[in-house]
Formats: C-alpha cells, structure tokens, sequence
C-alpha cells in the first residue's frame, strides 16, 4: 500500500516500496454540492486556508461535470464537498487522469466521505504537508452501442415503470438466467454498501475487485446475489416488446430497448482516495453508519 513518508512545503512524498516519489500540492480543484449553502461557505474558508499555504485553488458546482473535467488537469488533488452523490459525480470528473480525491461529507451517510467540515479544515493542512494514505476503489464500466460509461458505485439495469421486467443474464458469454424482476443491480465493492446492500446484497471488504450480480424483488427465478470475479463480463439484455432504463450511480440514465445488450466488467480506471485515518477505521465507521440508517 502506498504511503506518505516525509513532511515537505507544498509537498506529499508517497512510497512505492522502496522508491520515493515527491509530489508537490500547488494546484487543488473544490467540487461541490450546488444546492447546500454549506457547502458553497466551505469553499470560501478552505480556499483562505489553502492560499495561506501557498496553494492555488478552482472550484465548481460538481453537477456540472463537463465544466470541471475542463479544469481537473494538473490538479494535485480534487476536494468533494457534499454528500456521497457529489462523490460519485467527482469520480467521473477525474476520468481518466486519477488525480486524488479527499471527500467531505455535509450529506446524511456519507458511507464514502473521510472527514466532516470540521475535521476537514484542521486536517487539510497536514494532509497536503505529506500525512495520509491512498485508498483505490475499483469502478465498473457499462459498454452499451460502443459507447463506454464508468460508475464507482452500480451498474442498474430496471423498469423504467412499477412493473417486473424480463432480464436476461450471461457471465463470461454462458446463459446464466433470465430474472423477472424489478432490476439488476451489478455493484463495485464501494457500491455493495448503497442499493445493492438496501436489496440484501453482501458488503464487499472495500480494495475489493470482485462484482456483485444482485436480482432486485425477483419475483421467480435465481433470487441469489452472485459474487464474481475481476474478470467476469456481465451481459444482460431484456426480452421482446419490453423496455428498461439503464443508471449509472443512479445519475446518468439511459433508455434501454430489447435490441440492446449492455456488457458490464471491471473498468481499468479507479477511484483514488486520500485518506487520513487508519483502514480499521472504515469498518467502525460503516458500523455506525448502518445502525444509524438501521
């Protein structure tokens, strides 16, 4: 696992083993939510404290995705300001260039988010001086007409209607099943936590590779979760006279029609956290975050 390994001005040292890589903080991109005033007030106080440290700061509203991924090359690192959503919609800005991303929660949960507002403006100094760890999630790619689009959390395929709807599934090019179902939810490890656990899904350990197949409301059929390996490709397909809608992290939607075969695998992009406290701190959090919703 990388790490940090010596404190530097405007500089994060990271270690591969025993090679030694400097990398000096001079530019940080703020995205944030655009509807919570909270968020915008952040924005003005930790681009104050960033200036004092010498560093150069942009920020936009993270819904306007084609905006910031103008500005996210030569970042050094990417704030998220929000909830878990403005996460997702961060992670999709910084395709392909993986810069790192240190998420602030203001939401509810915040299953992904390192640090509150608070921890965010006594712990942002020492992160960019060269504490912390980075924390790399993988992400899933959905090819639908040979366009790609890559989600963080899942892959869901549904009715677009409150009826069931026919769903067939391969893995690997072999006929799995066809689900009548509400919807299939194809999910990261990162996403098992959000609608693939709330459908009775398992929780993947976070660094997790592997892909959960999970049938929502199956009403006949294989009615199991299915977790498969990092180099699984799903293909699923709805049957004759139907039609279904595609969500990509539950934010970009798509109409799928019964010609139509999505393939979903591992994508060969992923999501790099900054964190700062200990990877033992991601289960108690998660813990506390479930009863809580519990």
């Amino acid at each position: 696992m990388p790490r940090f390994v010596r404190k530097h001005s405007e500089k994060l040292t990271l270690k591969f083993d025993d090679v030694t890589v400097d990398l000096p903080v001079k530019k940080i991109g703020i995205l944030y939510h655009p509807k919570l005033e909270k968020a915008r007030n952040l924005v003005g106080e930790l681009e104050g404290l960033l200036s004092t440290k010498g560093v150069t700061c942009w920020h936009c509203s993270a819904w306007d995705e084609d905006e910031a991924r103008a500005h996210v090359a030569g970042s050094d690192l990417i704030l998220s300001i929000g909830g878990d959503g403005t996460i997702l919609h961060a992670a999709r800005v910084i395709i392909p260039l993986s810069v790192p991303l240190l998420a602030i929660n203001l939401g509810q949960l915040g299953f992904i988010a390192e640090l509150n507002a608070d921890e965010a403006l006594s712990n942002l100094p020492r992160l960019i001086n060269g504490e912390g760890w980075f924390d790399d999630r993988a992400m899933l790619e959905a090819n639908v007409d040979g366009k790609s689009f890559h989600a963080l959390n899942d892959v869901v395929l549904r009715s677009p209607i409150a009826r069931l709807v026919h769903i067939k599934a391969k893995i690997d090019g072999e006929e799995l099943t066809t689900y009548r179902a509400d919807g299939v939810v194809i999910a990261s490890a990162t996403g098992s936590t959000g609608y693939c656990l709330a459908a009775g899904g398992p929780i993947l350990y976070p660094q997790s590779t592997q892909v959960i197949v999970m049938p929502v409301s199956c009403h006949l059929g294989l009615n199991y979760a299915l977790v498969l390996s990092s180099q699984s490709v799903i293909e699923l397909s709805i049957a004759e006279r139907e039609e279904a809608m595609l969500s990509l992290d539950g934010q970009v939607n798509l109409s799928v029609k019964e010609e139509q075969v999505i393939m979903v695998k591992l994508s060969p992009y992923t999501t790099r956290f900054l964190r700062i406290h200990p990877p033992s701190h991601l289960y108690g959090a998660l813990w506390q975050k479930l009863k809580e919703r519990g």
